[in-house]
């Protein structure tokens, strides 16, 4: 009823209008590194100013790309992109040069947008030369040069006025509000274009199961390019009242404690990866004030969830989703919540489990709602859009997840569809085959994969970081597992190859195996 009832069918700008009319112009609501507290009227104000210089250089529906860090100003740069109809297609900068080529390549960006203090500090000068050889550099601070008294004189009258100015027959609560780039940790990354109506609908959604007021204050450290950081980390609070502070990197684990600590955060999203190094290098009254952690983006490890709740006393929620679902589709909340599952569906989403052969009580997972996207846009038909479709029909999204939904509707995900290997005719989880290596040896770092085999099919090679690791060994402390359960052989490596987000880079790791075998 509180979904349904809630008004997600507008776009993010109106939605922003609603939470100053319902929390007051100078309620302040974002702060970043540079420790400035905006309140709704600067972030309107501000946006609103970025947006009518922006509107000089682009056309409408253009896909304009945003090569910035987590800040106050990127978010009012989106903003200002939204505000007059324009999509900004976030690029991923921490896979590299390449993989932003194409993702400009894909969603035909003409123009992006960064800034000269970042490119220094983040030392992306090479990639920036790369870029402005296929797209055009525009830089903030030569946007600001061309910004005068009069504009921002304006701009301050239209921000006080907006709620009567501001309309959204110009912009459709169903035109595309963002691209963001999905991780190609198993291949070439997409294009997922999401609606205004994505986005806040399932915000809504979100906030029809767990609690959050205007006195919560959420630590952002996840990079908007990133689904999770977009929508969870940034738009929800702004759109909720609650104040964010944004960091620019989750890879600084000694500092993010102490940010936690000193802006008195109670919510903070992040993955297993990112929590587990948190956790060690916290003080146990760091996260004093948490109310709620949030895991998303890959499994939730039982030592990660025993940790936090015994150095902090802090249940952490385990969430499931993917870029094309918003990011969320389910989460363990206070009321409803089973440990090792990754929650029940968000409001008014529809699934259904397509039958796998060699897999008993777990089909793979296919979905419908509000929250999912508008659809792909993919390398071989750049700028095209490809509508979400599955063997159950339009709207529908194939996750590629092998799940088990239980009676009360809590979700277990076996893995990957793609995460399985057949063993002489047997299905054989990828993930078990790393959850064992966890099990035996949890402070090490492990991927699993299969390669073809002439005998049997496929063949299972574990790629671990712990020293001396022997199959005999993870046989002979894994009791009663089946033969088949366990790797062919072991790779030893130094590092695993990992995302910037914490995940494995499955690619890579094939690629690594590849050469040593």
């Amino acid at each position: 009823m509180m979904f349904v009832t809630s008004p997600y069918r507008q776009t993010i700008f109106t939605g922003l209008l609603d939470a100053r009319k319902v929390h007051g112009g100078s309620h302040r609501i974002i702060e970043d590194m540079d420790r400035i507290l905006l309140s709704y009227n600067d972030l309107i104000t501000r946006s609103i100013i970025i947006g009518n210089e922006l509107k000089k250089i682009t056309v409408a529906d253009e896909n304009v790309g945003v090569f910035l860090p987590n800040s106050t100003k990127t978010l009012m740069t989106i903003l200002g992109l939204q505000l007059h109809g324009r999509v900004p297609a976030m690029l991923n900068f921490s896979t590299g040069s390449t993989a932003m080529l194409a993702a400009c390549k894909i969603a035909q960006v003409k123009t992006v947008l960064t800034s000269r203090r970042f490119i220094e500090l983040g030392d992306f000068s090479a990639e920036a030369d790369l870029l402005s050889k296929q797209c055009e550099l525009v830089y903030l601070e030569d946007l600001a040069k061309n910004i005068g008294a009069l504009d921002k004189f304006t701009a301050l009258i239209k921000a006080r006025t907006a709620d009567f100015w501001h309309q959204d027959q110009a912009v459709s609560p169903d035109s595309p509000a963002v691209v963001l780039f999905t991780s190609g940790s198993e291949g070439t990354p997409k294009g997922v274009v999401l609606s205004h109506a994505n986005i806040l609908g399932n915000l809504k959604q979100l906030e029809a199961c767990i609690s959050f007021n205007a006195q919560d204050v959420v630590l952002n450290f996840l990079p908007m390019f990133h689904s999770f950081g977009f929508t969870v980390g940034t738009l929800l609070p702004v759109m909720s009242g609650m104040k964010t502070f944004f960091y620019p990197t989750p890879l600084h684990y000694s500092v993010i404690p102490e940010i936690a600590y000193e802006v008195h955060a109670t919510i903070m999203f992040g993955t297993n990866t990112f929590l587990t190094a948190y956790a060690k290098k916290a003080h146990p009254y760091d996260f004093y004030n948490m109310r709620y952690v949030v895991a998303g983006a890959e499994k939730l490890q039982e030592r990660t969830r025993q940790v936090w709740a015994d150095k902090f006393g802090i249940r952490i929620l385990e969430g499931y989703g993917a870029t094309e679902t918003s990011p969320i589709a389910s989460v363990n909340t206070p009321l409803y919540h089973k440990a090792g599952t990754v929650g029940r569906f968000m409001p008014c989403m529809e699934y259904k489990l397509e039958p796998v052969p060699g897999i008993v009580d777990a089909g793979l997972l296919h979905v419908k709602g509000p929250n999912i996207m508008l659809g792909y846009l993919l390398a071989d038909n750049p700028g095209v859009l490809v509508p979400p479709e599955s063997i159950y029909g339009k709207g529908w999204y194939d996750t590629g997840d092998i799940v088990h939904v239980d009676e009360e509707g809590f979700i277990s995900i076996r893995g990957r569809s793609k995460r399985f290997a057949k063993v002489g005719g047997e299905m054989v989880s990828l993930t078990a085959v790393e959850q064992l290596a966890i099990n035996v040896w949890p402070d090490a770092h492990h991927a699993a994969i299969s390669v073809p085999d002439a005998k049997k099919g496929e063949q299972i090679i574990l790629v671990t970081t712990q020293k001396q690791a022997t199959v005999n060994g993870l046989a002979t402390a894994s009791p009663g597992v089946a033969v088949i359960s366990l790797p062919k052989k072991i790779l030893i490596v130094d590092a695993v190859p990992v995302m910037a987000t914490g995940k494995v880079n499955y690619q890579a790791v094939t690629e690594l195996v590849a050469d040593k075998l």
